[in-house]
């Protein structure tokens, strides 16, 4: 049975960053769920398809043209081509992602693809059902949170350091607004797993976060 490791919790809580550090250390295999939907937002307004359009969006999900390329010790993420992987980290695009991903039949069409994911020696998935959805069966579930004006604070400084513009109190609202929608919707409400080790990082540093999961995958005999 392939280890997995599955990372859940709110936008901006850290869960993609950690999730990153918990692979690499490990050697595994990353999914970065959320990269999917945002890809598949931004191709579906590339193709000028509606975002309540289910029929249109389960097929550009189908046949999403994606890859997911190591470089360097970083994933890029290409679409047709060409390499998006900043554009989907823009807000516009995390907004249209928050669309989609409302949509079962859309989460139906992109389950196996995810589900691909794991394979040897292990796999590290993050988003926002991976416990309680996609790896229902994964021995290590983690659910990472941080207060809403935290999250906030760190959006603000990542989209700064890339040159996008940004307003701390409106990504405090963006994120209050998107938490509610995704913990409310009713396919795949973003909530721990049952099993899951839930951890506030508001006042941890990155490296302690990973440390306590690279713990717990220890005393579960993952690693």
């Amino acid at each position: 049975m392939i280890p997995i490791i599955a990372i859940d919790g709110p936008v901006s809580s850290g869960k993609g960053t950690v999730a990153r550090r918990v692979a690499s250390a490990l050697g595994w295999h990353l999914l970065d769920s959320g990269a999917l939907y945002r890809v598949l937002g931004l191709h579906a307004q590339h193709q000028g398809v509606a975002l309540d359009n289910k029929l249109e969006l389960v097929d550009l999900a189908e046949s999403l043209p994606v890859r997911f390329v190591e470089r360097g010790g970083d994933t890029r993420v290409v679409l047709e081509e060409t390499d998006v992987s900043e554009e989907i980290r823009q807000e516009s695009v995390g907004e249209l992602a928050s669309q989609v991903a409302v949509l079962q039949p859309v989460r139906d069409a992109l389950f196996a693809r995810q589900r691909a994911f794991a394979q040897a020696p292990g796999l590290v998935a993050d988003g926002r059902d991976m416990g309680t959805v996609v790896f229902r069966d994964a021995p290590l579930k983690i659910y990472l949170t941080a207060s809403a004006e935290e999250r906030a604070r760190r959006r603000y400084n990542q989209l700064k350091e890339k040159g996008f513009d940004a307003t701390l109190s409106a990504l405090v609202e963006d994120i209050r607004t998107r938490d509610e929608r995704d913990m409310k919707r009713s396919v795949a409400p973003l909530k721990p797993a049952e099993d899951a080790l839930e951890l506030d990082s508001t006042d941890l540093t990155v490296d302690q976060v990973v440390a306590r999961i690279l713990d717990e995958a220890a005393a579960r005999s993952l690693i």
